[in-house]
């Protein structure tokens, strides 16, 4: 059971159950969390009468892919933020709400995929911040999220840069199937984080700069300004991966048009030396007396002319550049 109990600042007790919080929440010194996973309606609907949630706010857990966002209840906030989880290769977010009271932080996750013990260990890794109570354990879980999604942009700019240069990668591979499935991977993984790191902008700017009471505490500011640093530059670092996809599948674009294009270029120059001697002989063939008809000499001399202007169609074509 992932449940905490701070009293003061100061960790008291952990792993008691949740039944136990209605105990522990009337006493404004005293900070409580606790976790639930995948619960069922029944479980929330226990959890909104011991804390007094909205009927609202409840309803939304139960609801699947909600919008990263802030709900302001009378005596809580509701918020909704997605963790980083890849499923084979494809980012697969993984939903957590978030309930805010003035000395309680409930968090719901709609699985296991969302590691709550890193959470606890940047908890346990600042516990001179444990006095700021809430204000406190949200910052702790507000900088994992956005930390797992600033380190997946890093990994995801780095692979677009990569497959950038696998374009002009004249000794690499040329597999032009693989590439496509490249491209299209980390196009698709970069849209679904774009989904759900684009709108912590307002989440934690919502947080900032309104007057919450659960988590007005000013000597916290300075750490959810920086969380806030995070999520504009995770924002606009999805953005610039974007428009390098795009660059990506431009260029693409113009060197399969060009790869075409001198592959016609050397058909039509083929295609014009085999039409030389096809012209010449079937000229020939015709049944119209012609020069050496009938002669040996008529034969080589037809010969030499078919070699000799294929002769010199390939000089020509290859001085073009065209074979």
């Amino acid at each position: 059971m992932h449940t905490r109990l701070y009293r003061n600042g100061a960790l008291e007790k952990e792993g008691f159950p949740v039944e136990e919080v209605s105990d522990y929440v009337g006493d404004p010194d005293n900070t409580v969390w606790f976790d639930l996973c995948c619960p069922s309606s029944a479980d929330l609907g226990v959890v909104g009468e011991e804390l007094g949630l909205h009927e609202l706010a409840v309803e939304d857990v139960l609801s699947d892919h909600q919008r990263p966002k802030v709900d302001i209840y009378d005596n809580h906030l509701f918020i909704t933020v997605y963790g980083v989880h890849f499923d084979e290769g494809q980012l697969d977010p993984v939903e957590v709400n978030v309930f805010v009271t003035r000395n309680a932080l409930v968090t719901v996750r709609e699985n296991d995929h969302f590691d709550i013990r890193e959470v606890v260990k940047r908890w346990d890794a600042n516990t001179r911040l444990a006095g700021h109570g809430v204000a406190f354990l949200l910052h702790g879980l507000l900088d994992y999220v956005v930390d797992s999604q600033f380190d997946l942009v890093q990994d995801l700019d780095t692979q677009a840069e990569a497959l950038e240069e696998s374009l002009f990668d004249e000794d690499g591979p040329h597999d032009g199937r693989a590439l496509q499935r490249r491209m299209y991977e980390l196009r698709k993984n970069t849209a679904r984080l774009r989904k759900i790191s684009m709108p912590m902008r307002e989440v934690v700017g919502t947080l900032l700069h309104r007057d919450q009471d659960f988590i007005a505490e000013p000597a916290m500011a300075p750490y959810y300004e920086d969380v806030n640093d995070h999520v504009l530059r995770v924002a606009e670092w999805v953005e610039t991966i974007r428009d390098m996809l795009a660059n990506v599948r431009e260029t693409r674009l113009a060197q399969q048009g060009f790869r075409l294009n001198e592959i016609m270029k050397r058909l039509t120059s083929w295609a014009a030396i085999i039409a030389v001697p096809t012209a010449i002989t079937g000229y020939y063939g015709q049944n119209v007396p012609y020069p050496g008809s009938g002669q040996p000499w008529g034969f080589w001399m037809s010969t030499a002319l078919v070699a000799g202007m294929s002769v010199l169609l390939y000089v020509v074509f290859k001085k073009k550049d065209w074979l």
